[in-house]
């Protein structure tokens, strides 16, 4: 997103903790690469510790269970009146704003798929929905002027890019769809091979219905996004529904050449801990203070877990134990 906008002729100025990722953006620019684009843009790039100067809009981009180190850090680079957007997968704004305050706090949907390849080269794999809404405050005012200028501005990431006023709707579908990623990334399948498995098909679903039933009960209304129906994971559903909404996301994940999830590349490629316990474990939480049981999820984040800590292997009989 970086890339795209600063290309765009937006003021950008970039911030990572792998000081080799910013060495490499300041010395040779930042290079996208895929089907998507192919090009190289010149920007800054600063560590944490050598930033300095304030902000209006910070684009936080961590993973999930970095996101109250990373605002915190950010805090003081945050002017007055600016807001901290979380382009990140999980439900990120509510620990956001116990940080910067909900004021300062703007929701984001993001599902392009893209990947850190080495230091100042980013895969961009695939494309995907991007939305952006007021997270707090009166359904009215969801859809800003903030929200609306954002937008304006994204379109120069992808001119697709549209403002909503229930970003949390988004947000909540994309858990649903994130346990079935988390699902397919307890096996060395891709994400298309591992959801088209038919003697899954039932776990996949059970899943995505877990995570749906404690965001109904906890009063949000998914959205669909790229394939992915929530209404249709939904008990009263029409049959075949679900079977459909998973042949959709099949053929979505089929067009990107990022075949594997960034859970996946964790596991497998860079050996560190996943955002498990900060996109799946907060629904178990959220669950029990709404009465709904999510015990398939729960057991999705112990597998997880025993798998960054070696004890488990990624392999197909990890999905049989899951469904057993």
């Amino acid at each position: 997103m970086g890339a795209y906008l600063s290309r765009a002729g937006h003021d950008v100025t970039l911030v990572d903790i792998v000081s080799e990722h910013v060495a490499a953006i300041n010395r040779s620019g930042l290079r996208l690469t895929g089907p998507i684009a192919e090009f190289s843009c010149g920007l800054p790039a600063f560590t944490p510790d050598t930033l300095h100067g304030t902000w209006d809009t910070i684009i936080l981009a961590t993973k999930a269970h970095h996101t109250a180190v990373a605002v915190r850090a950010l805090l003081p680079h945050l002017s007055p009146a600016g807001c901290v957007i979380s382009a990140q997968n999980g439900l990120n704004e509510l620990t956001i704003a116990e940080v910067v305050g909900e004021g300062r706090t703007l929701g984001a949907f993001v599902n392009f798929g893209a990947d850190y390849v080495e230091p100042g080269v980013i895969l961009y794999g695939g494309r995907g929905t991007v939305t952006v809404g007021e997270a707090f405050g009166p359904p009215a005012s969801r859809l800003s002027p903030r929200a609306l200028g954002v937008r304006d501005t994204w379109r120069d990431f992808d001119e697709r890019a549209t403002a909503t006023g229930n970003i949390f709707g988004y947000l909540w579908a994309k858990e649903a769809y994130g346990a079935m990623l988390f699902v397919t990334a307890l096996t060395n399948d891709s994400i298309a091979d591992a959801l088209a498995r038919p003697e899954y098909r039932a776990l996949y679903i059970a899943v995505a219905r877990e995570i749906l039933a404690v965001a109904l009960a906890r009063g949000v209304r998914p959205e669909a996004f790229d394939g992915f129906d929530p209404a249709a994971y939904l008990p009263d559903a029409p049959a075949g529904a679900a079977s459909q909404s998973l042949d959709d996301l099949i053929a979505h994940n089929r067009k990107s050449a990022k075949t594997h999830s960034g859970i996946w590349r964790d596991l497998a490629i860079r050996k560190r801990p996943t955002e498990v316990d900060a996109q799946l474990g907060i629904v178990v939480r959220l669950g029990a203070e709404v009465g709904v049981p999510t015990p398939l999820t729960a057991r999705v984040v112990a597998l997880i877990i025993e798998i960054e800590r070696g004890v488990r292997p990624l392999t197909l009989e990890n999905l049989e134990t899951l469904a057993s």
